[in-house]
C-alpha cells in the first residue's frame, strides 16, 4: 500500500506542485481544500482524496484527519502548506488582519499536527514538514511583522514536534524557503525579482527529498534563500 499524505493548501501554487509531485511518486493524498474541483487536476482518483477544510473553523482538522483515515487508514506523513500573508506592522494592518494569520499559519498547523500525531507515531516513521519561510529565521525590513511572527512560531512548533514523538519515530521538518514564485508574493513591494524566485517545482522537490529520507537522517530545518543575507 502506497503511503498517505496529508496536505494542507494543495490546490494551486506551492500546494499544488506538491500534491502533483508525490502523486507522481506514488503517494496517496488527502487534500484539505476550500474548493474540492482543485482534488480533479491530479488524476488518480483513487489515491487523491479531497476533504473540505476551513484553516479557520477549529473544528476541521479533526474532521479532515477522521477522513483521512477512514478512506486510507493510516496517516504517514502531514504537510503543513496552506498560509496567508497580509501587511502588518507597527503602522498598517488591523488587529483582525493579525488574528487570520494567526489562525491559518500557527493554530490551523498546530490543530492538524495533535489530530494527526497518534497516527504519525503508530507507523514508526511519521513526517511532519511545516512550510515556513526565511522570514521564520530573521527579521527583514519591509516584511510583515506579523507574518513574520507567524514563520517563527511555525519553527518553534517543528521543534516541538521533534521533542514530542522522535521516540516513536516521528521527524519534523521546517522548510524555510525565500521567495516563491506565486500568488502569495505578487504584489508585495521589495520582494526578490520575478527571475531570481524559487519555482514550486523546486521547492516540492525539496518535500519529497525529506519525506524520501530516513529516520537516521532528520534535518529540523532546510533554509533555501534566494538572496545572499549574512543572518542565514
Amino acid at each position: 500500500m502506497s503511503r498517505v499524505a496529508l496536505l494542507s493548501g494543495g490546490g494551486r501554487g506551492l500546494g499544488a506542485a506538491i500534491a502533483e509531485r508525490l502523486v507522481s511518486e506514488g503517494w496517496s493524498l488527502s487534500l484539505g481544500l476550500r474548493n474540492l474541483d482543485q482534488a480533479t487536476q491530479f488524476g488518480a482518483p483513487d489515491r487523491v482524496q479531497a476533504v473540505p477544510f476551513d484553516a479557520k473553523d477549529p473544528d476541521a482538522a479533526t474532521a479532515w484527519v477522521a477522513a483521512a483515515v477512514a478512506r486510507f487508514g493510516r496517516i504517514d506523513a502531514l504537510v503543513n502548506n496552506a498560509g496567508i500573508m497580509t501587511m502588518v506592522d507597527f503602522e498598517r494592518g488591523s488587529e483582525d488582519d493579525l488574528d487570520a494569520m494567526w489562525a491559518v499559519n500557527v493554530k490551523a498547523p498546530f490543530r492538524l499536527i495533535r489530530e494527526a500525531l497518534p497516527h504519525l507515531r503508530k507507523t514508526g516513521q511519521g513526517r511532519v514538514i511545516n512550510i515556513a519561510s526565511t522570514d521564520a529565521k530573521r527579521y527583514r525590513n519591509g516584511t510583515s511583522v506579523g507574518y513574520s511572527m507567524t514563520k517563527h512560531a511555525l519553527l518553534s512548533m517543528t521543534q516541538a514536534v521533534r521533542a514530542a514523538a522522535w521516540d516513536d519515530g516521528v521527524r519534523a521538518t521546517a522548510l524555510c524557503p525565500g521567495a516563491i514564485d506565486t500568488d502569495l508574493i505578487a504584489n508585495v513591494v521589495g520582494a526578490t525579482p520575478k527571475p531570481d524566485r524559487l519555482t514550486p517545482e523546486t521547492v516540492a522537490g525539496m518535500v519529497s527529498f525529506l519525506l524520501s529520507l530516513p529516520n537516521q537522517a532528520s534535518v529540523p530545518e532546510l533554509i533555501a534563500n534566494t538572496r545572499q543575507e549574512s543572518l542565514i
